[in-house]
């Protein structure tokens, strides 16, 4: 009995070191030098939204760690420092550049106005790729190491196509959708790209890649003609073939760098050079008055749209949607909040939530200005939900569009033949049974399943006929589930202006009238003493104790019981890995 006493005292005088340990690195003591260099290294991962997921007892470090900056605070300390005499340049590493494109421009414009703010940029790296470089070349000084390379080749998507192998295994995955375009699950229908498919994602990889194409030679002193040339001829290889070009202003050794940097800083030593993180320059600077009483809600719709109890088809975050209306009826009603963003970083989902989504935002527009801001992706429910916002902002590289719908079945039967399964069913009516995966849709439930389709595809594109003040013709014609970019969809009337999240929000402060308020975020970012106590409660620690590979079962599991009754989806076919 003592030896149990003493053990749960050592617990609990361990456990209170641990929390105040947490709390005490928790507190804001960034500082910045009378005199100082910004950094941007990447060590810090670049992210929509400053979220944790549950902690476990093999996670405890989380609680006192803070390994991410979202894209608005980034954006924002960089606006900052145009103007804080302490900033006197800034110095960026990109060799570990590893953030979605959308991130990237929204990060790259402020860069530009900060160099046109009169101060300078210096970017270094060993290496340089497409993404990487496209960062750098926003520089007034692009510099690489003296032995280091480059691999900036162009844009390249690819996608693998399954129908021969669930031939084999005896899987028939039959599919319900409206619009040629709409390429959902055309991978397992499919043993090659169709020639719309094909078409819309050869448009889009080319737009996208016009935007990087069009930054860089604005930036640097060439032509879009010579820098695709060098490109198309594999020009680029070392450093010595980047300073011929020019597509680099020097190549340094470490001591050489250092000496560099001194000198724009003024001293003799690299010791003496004072830095500071993008990161802590944030948390240093950016302070929210918490006497300002207006407000203006940045609300972040990310991940896959689902019902609750569901999963992401993706994996990682989900919008539940009963979950986001309640969110969204809270600001409807609280009076402080003048203006509302919707950031929209979603590929789509479940038609209904979607829907859902929509109505109660109808319903806030009523209220206050609601504002889109839309990320990486903002397409089929992404858009969905979005539509009918009073203006919708867009990054050049955003996808977005994809206004179809579809609904897709598999079946086993052949598979269940194969294993010499027999199975029995009991039905009290001739379809009670529609969508079991051990049989195939007969021709009644499958024309069952396309007037849903068309049903709920004429109210997509109505409600966006309405939302963008087109005719529902239009709409059709931008539709049939074509995935457009940013850059098209300004173009086109599907999105107003270009612009990141941080041009959203001064848009919704403008709209509502307001010159001082504060920024609130929904969800709310949970402190940490509310870490603490979900971990406590348990809500953490099943993730924690599980091993991988259970884990990854269940995840599966939760993936197929989605598929237990057919269900249309307002989704993106798949998330594009452009590269």
């Amino acid at each position: 009995m003592l030896g149990c006493i003493a053990a749960l005292l050592l617990f609990f005088l361990i456990g209170m070191g641990m929390l105040g340990s947490a709390f005490s690195s928790n507190k804001d003591t960034s500082t910045v030098a009378s005199s100082a260099v910004l950094k941007i290294d990447f060590n810090s991962q670049v992210v929509e939204h400053e979220t944790m997921g549950s902690i476990g007892l093999g996670n405890l470090s989380q609680l006192s760690q803070n390994n991410a900056i979202t894209i608005l605070d980034m954006v924002k300390a960089i606006q900052y420092a145009e103007t804080d005499p302490a900033i006197k340049f800034i110095y960026m590493n990109t060799d570990k550049a590893n953030l979605s494109l959308a991130h990237a421009e929204e990060l790259r414009d402020a860069l530009l106005r900060f160099r046109q703010s009169g101060k300078a940029i210096v970017a270094y790296g060993t290496s340089f790729n497409n993404l990487s470089y496209y960062l750098a070349s926003v520089a007034d000084k692009v510099i690489v190491h003296g032995f280091g390379d480059a691999t900036i080749t162009g844009l390249s998507s690819s996608m693998m196509f399954f129908k021969d192998l669930l031939d084999k295994i005896g899987v028939n995955m039959q599919l319900v959708r409206h619009g040629k375009y709409k390429a959902a699950a055309e991978q397992l229908i499919k043993n090659q790209i169709s020639p719309e498919n094909y078409e819309q994602n050869k448009v889009m990889v080319d737009n996208i890649w016009n935007v990087i194409c069009d930054d860089i030679c604005a930036s640097r002193d060439f032509t879009k003609e010579q820098f695709n040339s060098w490109i198309e001829n594999l020009d680029m290889l070392d450093a010595n073939s980047l300073l011929a070009l020019g597509v680099v202003d020097e190549a340094f050794y470490k001591e050489q760098l250092d000496s560099y940097l001194c000198s724009l800083f003024g001293v003799n030593d690299i010791k003496d050079v004072k830095y500071v993180s993008v990161d802590r320059y944030a948390s240093a600077r950016l302070k929210e008055n918490y006497k300002v009483k207006d407000k203006v809600a940045i609300v972040y719709a990310e991940g896959d749209i689902v019902s609750e109890g569901s999963t992401s088809l993706q994996g990682g975050a989900a919008i539940v949607g009963s979950k986001f209306v309640k969110e969204l009826a809270a600001l409807r009603k609280d009076s402080t909040v003048k203006a509302v963003v919707l950031r929209v970083n979603s590929p789509g989902g479940s038609a209904l939530e979607a829907e859902m989504i929509r109505h109660e935002l109808q319903l806030l527009r009523e209220c206050k200005p609601v504002i889109a801001s839309y990320g990486g992706y903002a397409a089929s429910g992404g858009y969905w939900i979005s539509a009918q916002t009073d203006k919708i902002f867009t990054d050049k590289t955003t996808i977005t569009g994809s206004i179809g719908v579809f609904s897709l079945v598999p079946s086993v039967k052949e598979a269940v033949k194969k294993l010499n399964i027999n199975t029995a069913t009991i039905n009290t009516h001739r379809h009670s049974d529609m969508g079991q995966i051990t049989r195939d849709l007969d021709e009644e439930e499958m024309v069952y399943l396309q007037r849903s389709i068309e049903i709920i595809y004429n109210q997509f594109t109505n409600l966006v006929a309405e939302g963008r003040n087109m005719s529902p013709e239009r709409v059709d014609e931008l539709g049939q589930g074509r995935v457009w970019t940013g850059t098209d969809a300004v173009a086109i009337g599907l999105a107003d202006y270009y612009g990141g999240l941080y041009d959203a929000v001064q848009y919704a402060a403008a709209a509502s009238g307001l010159t001082d308020y504060r920024l609130v975020e929904v969800p709310v970012v949970k402190t940490t003493y509310e870490k603490l106590l979900e971990m406590l409660d348990g809500g953490g620690m099943e993730t924690a104790l599980v091993p991988n590979g259970l884990e990854s079962v269940a995840e599966c599991y939760k993936f197929l019981k989605t598929y237990e009754k057919p269900i249309v989806y307002a989704r993106l076919p798949y998330l594009y890995n452009i590269r």
